[in-house]
């Protein structure tokens, strides 16, 4: 696709400003009504998913030009996707997600790059990461694990740790509990260990999509070459990645995100909790594995009108709407742990407020990253939770270093932390 695909969709947008909200049935206070971090923050339409809907038609129609406060405005945003979930409530014919996609990544086709990502892109290219670290001490976490290296055998199952967690020495616990819980259950698992290729997701959404079709073509072919049928992953950036973008590279694996293995080993009976954890908790639901978890369906057909009004596809396209995310298997998890009790907050699933980390804020715009943490941690802290569980590391991350900065109470766990605490 390219972004002059999406005209139809600048031209169609109504400028409701229903995309700077929860979906209105959901909200429960005015207090945490709010969808969009960026409008919320900047406070000027251009840094909603409609204004930059105009911005994307001037562009296109050379009625303007791409400024610094352009490009401001199309990089101060985490391409959560709360604006297509709530678009899509009354709109079946605009994609706003894809749209703010196309217009990031023809702003860096064209040059106009944010000085910011630039070492992180350099990173990536040399190191193979996100985080501009050691390329040799990637698979450190599995240093005395008895696991298949991938590299030199064969598995159906491979286990891919991300970045984030691989170097993350606050989160590694997830990577070997992780790996227990999978071998215990009779896994034929295998890892890339320090051969592991960043997923290349993040490169996507920061607008790099030459780098991001590397790392996909890398991964797929390592897979096929190690005989895997199945990838897990406890990151929801990888599992978005590779459940949602790499279909479209001719990727045909099987891809689960940790907390359905464990879900689905709790349904089964084969994992049975046996410590209590006397703990009141919030679950905050990743982006990328909630409304942006919805499996990819190919589609390619023609949008037709119905005497030059109605619109229609043919064949009926597919409708990411944010109904079919990752939702139940992570709070199934947390249910079955004994003493726990889990409590929701306003803003949760598909109307879940972002972390602040994604689409290269964190790295971009620190300030802006911390305060939407800050945002969601002050929505946990009114449940009276003793803590805010996730199943993202980039999340988990940007609320720690939010907890920290404000020396609040609220502690920070993955729901792979909790299993291992209660097993």
């Amino acid at each position: 696709m390219a972004l002059e695909d999406y005209r139809a969709d600048a031209l169609r947008c109504t400028r409701c400003a229903y995309c700077k909200w929860i979906p209105l049935d959901l909200i429960k206070s005015w207090r945490f009504s709010k969808g969009c971090p960026s409008i919320e923050y900047s406070n000027f339409h251009s840094y909603s998913a409609g204004g930059r809907l105009v911005t994307a038609l001037s562009l296109m129609e050379g009625r303007s030009e791409v400024t610094d406060q352009v490009i401001d405005s199309v990089f101060k945003c985490q391409l959560c996707g709360n604006c297509d979930v709530t678009c899509k409530l009354c709109r079946f014919d605009m994609e706003p997600l894809a749209a703010l996609h196309e217009l990031r990544l023809k702003l860096v086709e064209d040059g106009h790059v944010l000085p910011q990502h630039k070492p992180v892109m350099e990173g990536f290219r040399k190191l193979n990461n996100m985080l501009n670290k050691p390329k040799a001490q990637r698979g450190d976490w599995a240093d005395g694990l008895q696991v298949k290296d991938l590299s030199s055998t064969k598995a159906e199952v491979a286990f891919h740790a991300g970045c984030r967690y691989s170097y993350d020495g606050d989160l590694r616990q997830v990577l070997t509990t992780s790996i227990d819980l999978l071998q215990n259950a009779g896994v034929d698992l295998g890892i890339m260990g320090k051969n592991e290729s960043c997923c290349g997701g993040r490169a996507y959404h920061m607008g790099y999509s030459p780098d991001y079709r590397k790392a996909a073509e890398r991964n797929i072919e390592a897979w096929a070459n190690a005989g895997v049928k199945t990838v897990v992953t406890p990151c929801a950036d990888c599992y978005h990645t590779f459940k949602r973008l790499y279909p479209g590279a001719g990727s045909q694996v099987e891809v689960l995100h940790m907390v359905e293995f464990v879900s689905r080993l709790i349904e089964e009976g084969k994992l049975k909790f046996t410590k209590s954890i006397p703990m009141r908790v919030t679950y905050h639901d990743p982006c990328h594995l909630g409304r942006q978890g919805e499996p990819y369906v190919p589609w390619q057909g023609k949008e037709k009108k119905i005497f030059g009004q109605a619109v229609v596809y043919d064949p009926p396209r597919p409708r990411y709407n944010g109904a079919q995310g990752i939702y139940e298997p992570p709070r199934n998890v947390l249910r079955s742990i004994p003493g726990l009790e889990l409590v929701e907050m306003e803003r949760s699933k598909e109307a879940s407020w972002c972390c602040g980390a994604g689409g290269g804020v964190r790295e971009a715009y620190p300030e802006f990253s911390a305060w939407t943490a800050n945002e969601r941690i002050e929505e946990a802290k009114s449940t009276t939770a003793d803590a805010i569980v996730s199943a993202c590391p980039w999340c988990e991350r940007n609320f720690i270093d939010a907890t920290k900065q404000n020396d609040t109470k609220m502690k920070v766990f993955d729901v792979m932390e909790l299993v291992q605490q209660a097993l």
